[in-house]
């Protein structure tokens, strides 16, 4: 049975985050005039994702991916590279023009996670970055080519690394959709 590459920084095994880290820079895989992203804090919600959407290592089966608050992201070098790879996407997912690699996505539009920008902290040099928490999307995987037959090999090697299954996001940030839509349909009182 061939060995799942799961991502680089999950197969082996995850390497814990430091709380107190303060951020550092993400640069895109170009060799010269990389895009650089600075962060200005640590990243939260840290997670493998195995949507279609989300930007992964050659051969990995997951991204992995965090948000942070959009006020502590700025483009720092040669963002001019920098294009929208799905315009119609509810995450505005920027990437290098040269290489493909994603840096950043962003919500424009009314959303649950309105202000929180999406980011892949594999792209830094810094170590500290909190770990990846969970596993999200995992069964979207077969819907781009994976064996279905496997898929609860891929869910023993994630649970094996530390990092609980789910197909859609953990329960904390589905409560906190659930929370953003009844309070906007009026289900539930806006705070003030």
């Amino acid at each position: 049975m061939a060995a799942l590459n799961i991502h680089p920084s999950i197969n082996n095994g995850l390497t814990k985050g430091d709380p107190n880290f303060k951020g550092g820079k993400l640069q895109c895989h170009c060799k010269s005039s990389p895009v650089e992203v600075t962060l200005g804090g640590n990243v939260l919600h840290n997670h493998a994702c195995g949507c279609s959407k989300c930007w992964k290592p050659a051969g990995s089966l997951f991204s992995v991916v965090a948000v942070i608050p959009r006020d502590q992201l700025k483009v720092t070098a040669n963002g001019d590279k920098l294009k929208i790879v799905d315009s119609s996407a509810v995450i505005q997912r920027n990437a290098c023009k040269d290489c493909g690699v994603h840096l950043f996505g962003r919500i424009e539009n009314e959303h649950p996670f309105h202000g929180l920008d999406f980011v892949h902290v594999e792209l830094s040099n810094e170590k500290g970055w909190q770990e990846p928490q969970f596993a999200a999307f995992v069964s979207s995987i077969i819907e781009q080519g994976f064996n279905p037959a496997r898929i609860d090999d891929v869910r023993s090697k994630l649970k094996s690394t530390g990092l609980e299954t789910y197909d859609a996001l953990s329960p904390p940030l589905m409560d906190a959709i659930a929370t953003w839509t009844a309070k906007k349909n009026g289900k539930l009182p806006q705070e003030k």
